[in-house]
């Protein structure tokens, strides 16, 4: 592995570790009783409204959670599993698959609840970085093998 892979492990661990951050923030504010004011910035951007809509549960699981699980998923591939020839792979597979959720998510925020959540932006910014240094890695692997 060269030094420039290993420091896109690192980067995509430290983004990953970001996720499960946000995620766990946005899951820890779906379960809250209370109404939260961190992420109310008039009508369009109210994480609350975002993190408690019908939308925020797939099959009965908090979307926050499937967050984390896939945060925590990414951190795993890209430093305990990083040195397998099979990670640069399995890892831009799980980029690939988070991005497309993430997308779909900001879908539901654009078109159906036309409100915006700062924590799911966020998120959405950091599966995009994820997936392009994935793309990376895997490109770099190629021509190693």
């Amino acid at each position: 592995m060269t030094a420039r892979m290993r420091r896109v492990f690192l980067v995509i661990a430290l983004l990953a570790a970001a996720g499960v951050i946000d995620s766990a923030v946005a899951l820890r504010n779906h379960y809250a009783k209370s109404k939260s004011s961190y992420c109310e910035f008039g009508e369009s951007f109210n994480c609350d409204t975002v993190n408690r809509s019908s939308y925020s549960v797939l099959l009965g699981i908090p979307v926050a959670l499937i967050g984390v699980i896939g945060y925590g998923a990414l951190l795993g591939l890209s430093t305990l599993y990083r040195e397998k020839a099979e990670t640069p792979a399995m890892l831009l597979m799980a980029a690939v698959g988070g991005l497309g959720f993430a997308i779909y998510l900001t879908y539901i925020e654009a078109y159906v609840l036309a409100v915006w959540c700062i924590l799911c932006l966020a998120s959405l910014g950091l599966m995009v970085v994820i997936t392009g240094l994935a793309s990376l890695l895997l490109v770099e692997s190629l021509h190693q093998a």
